[in-house]
């Protein structure tokens, strides 16, 4: 079983940074992806960012790119979503998603709360 948790979401005014942590345990699949989503009241859940293991072609969402990075140390089984020059739209809940090389193979964090508001 494979365990996500997520950390580093909060209360940011706009223009400002959060750097959203996602630590995997467990049994990992030694080739997987893992992504951010985002869930904001009232839309549908959207793809953000994802990088595959190996393979450092990361992909980002056009209403992300230039101002969100994604990267992940797989020393550490840990992805990271470091987000710049925030804007109200990106508020959201935050979740982490690992898939392995079969894609029945998905496991979910429990996701972070980001608020941007003045």
């Amino acid at each position: 079983q494979v365990r996500l948790v997520e950390s580093g979401g909060g209360l940011v005014q706009p223009g400002g940074s959060l750097r959203l942590s996602c630590a995997a345990s467990g049994v990992i699949p030694k080739i997987n992806t893992m992504s951010w989503y985002r869930h904001a009241t009232g839309a549908e859940r959207e793809l953000v960012a994802s990088i595959t293991s190996g393979v450092n072609i990361p992909y980002l969402d056009s209403s992300v790119k230039g101002r969100f990075t994604i990267s992940r140390d797989d020393a550490k089984n840990t992805v990271y979503l470091q987000m710049n020059n925030l804007k109200p739209q990106d508020t959201a809940v935050y979740y982490c998603l690992l898939v392995g090389a079969d894609p029945t193979d998905r496991h979910w964090g429990q996701g972070t709360q980001v608020t941007v508001s003045s």
